[in-house]
């Protein structure tokens, strides 16, 4: 046997290593966008985006060689969308925090999410969260991605009596951006592999024509990893104003990370009696990733759903996660190239991902108002007040109050008393900042 059959034991799993190679790259081009999405997302929180490029690259790499060689699962991590929103667009644009200490708060919640790993404690905290607030935010956070895409598209536009209204559709980066849009739904419809990175692409290479956009290179020496690497404030990041974000990272990196890697076990055919063998090394690698990327300089890390294509493509086992971490390794050479990238090519990515999360609303039992109305508070609050942690605390309080209200407290957990409670202290001392 070669070290590669002792490693990852392909034919087990009924596989080889030519399917799990090819099913790394295919993993890898359905994701690879998130080298070029990533630095554009933290770089308008005032992150220096060509550090982010490298941390991206290098935080995917990571995690995904844990998880490929200490839980041998075929998937893939990177630093997750959503995330990256919530950390640039709600904590340091929206709350005023300094991303030295946003990072700070996120290397706290992946050490939290580290220990519930290791004492074992996930199962207690999910089933004790409410099912139709989980789906609440996942749609939610679709929302709020929808509207930072928009905006990002020069689809919407600020007004002074309604808020919001139409942006100028004449402009050529949101004609492009609308293009590209539609371009990456019918490649994705057709099948096609790396659909939203061949629509970003696509969009770049029209802005150099169109666009006034100014060509920077290809290839090149990484750029510095120094503006980023261990830049995080942890001290400042234990104050209280800030417990809500870091609650917020937490949960959102808790259940991404489960709903992820339960659906594509289950896609793999890997779940034993719906339960999966190495779940808890599958999570310690997701918070082992979150934990480097903070110290690295970028937003917390997760398993990609992207990466139920590689195991559509017969990937198995680790040695599909390893080779993502290798071509993520590549891509540190192609700097000058995700610099070019302009907000309107990756917008349209946004806006799909944002399409794809509102699906969650299916599952909402419709007919159980202290359930539905809940979820749907937890949605709407957060691209109405532009904050995923307001949509998430609103989602608590509504909760718990309406079964209190209606003689169901009762079927509340403890957990939703607590993190209620933390919400509404947070609001009665802090305010809305």
């Amino acid at each position: 046997m070669t070290l590669i059959d002792k490693l990852f034991a392909p034919r087990s799993q009924g596989s080889d290593i030519k399917t799990e190679v090819l099913a790394g790259v295919t993993t890898f081009l359905t994701m690879a966008y998130i080298v070029f999405v990533n630095p554009a997302i933290l770089g308008d929180a005032g992150m220096p985006k060509d550090a982010v490029f490298v941390a991206t690259c290098l935080a995917a790499a990571i995690g995904s060689l844990i998880m490929g060689l200490y839980a041998n699962y075929p998937i893939a991590l990177a630093p997750g969308m959503g995330l990256n929103a919530y950390f640039a667009y709600g904590v340091v644009n929206g709350m005023g925090v300094p991303w030295q200490v946003a990072m700070g708060a996120v290397f706290i919640s992946g050490c939290l999410f580290m220990a519930i790993s290791l004492l074992r404690v996930r199962e207690a905290i999910i089933n004790g969260i409410p099912r139709s607030v989980r789906l609440g935010i996942t749609a939610g956070i679709g929302l709020f991605l929808a509207i930072i895409s928009l905006k990002s598209a020069g689809i919407v536009a600020a007004n002074p009596a309604t808020f919001i209204t139409l942006g100028d559709l004449h402009k050529t980066p949101t004609l492009l951006a609308i293009g590209g849009f539609f371009l990456t739904v019918a490649l994705e419809q057709w099948r096609v592999k790396g659909a939203i990175l061949i629509g970003i692409v696509a969009i770049t290479l029209a802005s150099f024509i169109v666009g006034g956009n100014q060509f920077q290179g290809i290839v090149s020496l990484p750029p510095s990893l120094s503006p980023t690497l261990f830049k995080l404030d942890i001290s400042a990041a234990f104050s209280i104003g800030i417990i809500n974000i870091v609650l917020v990272f937490f949960l959102v990196e808790l259940f991404d990370a489960t709903g992820t890697l339960m659906g594509v076990a289950s896609r793999a055919g890997l779940l034993k009696d719906g339960k999966l063998d190495r779940l808890n090394r599958a999570l310690l690698a997701d918070s082992g990733a979150i934990v480097a990327g903070s110290l690295l300089g970028t937003s917390s890390t997760t398993a990609y759903v992207e990466s139920a294509s590689g195991v559509q493509a017969g990937g198995r086992t680790g040695l599909t996660a390893v080779t993502v971490a290798v071509l993520f390794l590549a891509c540190l050479f192609i700097a000058p190239l995700a610099g070019s990238v302009p907000a309107y090519a990756t917008a349209p990515a946004l806006f799909y991902v944002s399409c794809l999360m509102l699906r969650e609303l299916a599952a909402i039992d419709w007919d159980e108002v202290t359930e539905s109305v809940p979820a749907v508070i937890t949605a709407l609050v957060m691209p109405f007040t532009y904050s995923i942690a307001n949509g998430i605390a609103f989602g608590f309080i509504s909760y718990a109050a309406l079964k209190l209200l209606t003689g169901r407290a009762r079927s509340v957990t403890p957990l939703v008393w607590i993190i209620a409670a933390v919400f509404i202290g947070r609001y009665i001392y802090l305010g809305a900042e």
